[in-house]
């Protein structure tokens, strides 16, 4: 399995539409760093987020996910509150390639600030808007900037081409656009 390098996600951006829209180089001038990266390329968060309140004084439930559990908000910068969470989305959309797992890092910039990004392996064949986890770490209100680097992909390519993708397990988050709660199958 090899990490792939910047002309690889050029190519595959280009020819295949695996990330949409693409910023060819990186920019980093007054913004915190966004695109094409010499083995990785740096997401942008959007506009939009859900913030975390106890606000309703609900219980967060995986299996029966209450929206009183976020506050909605759109704007260029998103406060985050002390010790809080929020959920927001990428710019891009993608389509990962059936032999290809990609793996996403926080960048440095607001983990060197106490602010934390989890995002699951985007798995082979996945497409869609990816769902970003922002955790405030501090005691103290957190910025995050719309439109501007929020964490870095990075491609790893299997020695082999997988037996099932996630869009033939038909994935509970295929195809997802904007910020997706948490869902569970059900019975049918």
């Amino acid at each position: 399995m090899g990490l792939k390098a910047d002309s690889w996600i050029r190519k595959k951006a280009k020819n295949e539409e695996m990330i949409e829209p693409f910023c060819e180089e990186q920019v980093a001038e007054g913004v915190v760093s966004f695109g094409l990266s010499s083995y990785g390329y740096d997401i942008r968060v959007s506009n939009e987020f859900k913030i975390f309140t106890n606000i309703n004084s609900t219980v967060v439930d995986p299996k029966n996910f209450d929206n009183m559990n976020v506050v909605d908000f759109k704007g260029e910068v998103a406060i985050i509150p002390p010790n809080s969470f929020a959920l927001a989305r990428t710019i891009e959309y993608f389509k990962i390639p059936r032999d290809v797992l990609a793996i996403c890092l926080g960048k440095s910039t607001y983990a060197r600030c106490g602010i934390i990004v989890n995002v699951t392996p985007f798995e082979p064949e996945f497409e869609g808007h990816i769902t970003i986890e922002i955790s405030n770490t501090t005691p103290l209100p957190a910025k995050i900037y719309a439109n501007e680097g929020i964490a870095q992909v990075l491609f790893l390519e299997g020695d082999e081409t997988c037996e099932v993708s996630y869009k033939d397990k038909q994935g509970k988050y295929q195809a997802q656009r904007g910020i997706t709660l948490p869902r569970i199958l059900k019975n049918s």
